[in-house]
């Protein structure tokens, strides 16, 4: 019976800790030393590196002396040994060694061994990689399935890609077919269904089919998320519809995409998060913040990082 009621102890230690472990870590920096901490805000990683990035598959992007990767109990899954790191997405992350970039699966194996000037993240099975000054793709096995040939090229998004043809951008489809010629002057990846695009200093949206939806007349856009973008007119930034409508009329000094349903926007030299109607939800306070990832946000005041949760409220005090 005693054994039984110790057996259970451990058994319920051993879930408590999986439970922690399990849910979402955030980098956190204490005495100039980085580590991770849970959605309570308790330290999960002990600061031990020199910088450390957000999770992606199970893994992060940590430094000590080089780049590497760690897993949630804060064990070196991938020991430091590369030039830069990338985050792994597809199951596979950019990593570079010697001036060249290749891609590791998470067991920190080279997958496709190092060979490009530059290697973007996995998206839709494809990424972007940079061969004598001109950008192809390549599929998983690192096999080229569309040929170097454009200046700039950008991930697959909602099955396209911007591309760059000389100075001018368009949109291919996964088997390279130039789906949207190129004709604008800047083109940014598509977002529920629309596109940023440049043309005669002022940026509008497109359809997959290169139709120009909302009509050039911003100073800068961001995506579409939630079936609204940032617009920038003049010195000020609002809020569009997929319509082109003003919805959150410009009276911000910055604002970016929606992410879990609020916003960060500046205002008065300070950030805060406003709803989908414009409110404040979390009055301008922060120095810095970054959007919402995992019910969070990390903010900055000062040289101090901490996180708040959507009401406002810390997690993390503010700390370096």
């Amino acid at each position: 019976m005693k054994k039984t009621a110790v057996l259970l102890l451990a058994m319920l230690a051993l879930t408590s800790v999986q439970t922690v472990v399990a849910g979402p870590l955030y980098p956190v920096v204490v005495n100039d030393r980085w580590g991770y901490v849970d959605k309570a805000g308790t330290l999960v990683v002990n600061p031990q590196f020199e910088q450390a990035e957000p999770f992606a598959a199970g893994l992060a992007v940590v430094r000590l002396g080089r780049w590497g990767y760690v897993d949630k109990f804060g064990k070196l899954a991938v020991n430091p040994q590369f030039d830069k790191a990338g985050s792994f997405s597809d199951d596979l992350a950019a990593v570079e060694l010697g001036g060249r970039f290749g891609y590791i699966n998470t067991d920190g194996k080279y997958v496709i061994n190092p060979q490009f000037d530059a290697a973007n993240s996995f998206a839709e099975g494809r990424a972007a990689v940079k061969l004598k000054k001109l950008y192809g793709y390549i599929d998983k096995t690192g096999t080229l399935t569309i040929n170097p040939q454009f200046n700039e090229a950008a991930e697959f998004s909602e099955g396209l890609a911007a591309v760059q043809l000389g100075k001018l951008s368009g949109y291919i489809d996964p088997a390279g077919k130039m789906v949207v010629n190129p004709q604008f002057e800047k083109a940014a990846s598509f977002s529920e269904g629309l596109a940023a695009i440049y043309m005669a200093k002022r940026w509008g949206f497109v359809d997959k089919t290169g139709k120009i939806v909302i009509n050039p007349q911003f100073d800068a856009v961001h995506r579409f998320v939630n079936g609204l973008a940032p617009a920038q007119s003049g010195k000020l930034w609002g809020f569009v519809d997929a319509g082109g409508k003003i919805v959150i009329n410009p009276q911000f000094d910055e604002a970016d995409a929606f992410s879990e349903g609020l916003a960060r926007v500046k205002m008065g030299g300070r950030w805060g998060f406003v709803d989908k109607s414009g409110k404040f939800v979390i009055n301008p306070q922060f120095d810095e913040a970054a959007s919402f990832a995992d019910g969070l946000a990390r903010v900055k005041m000062g040289k101090k990082i901490g996180y708040v949760d959507a009401s406002g409220k810390y997690v993390w005090n503010p700390a370096n």
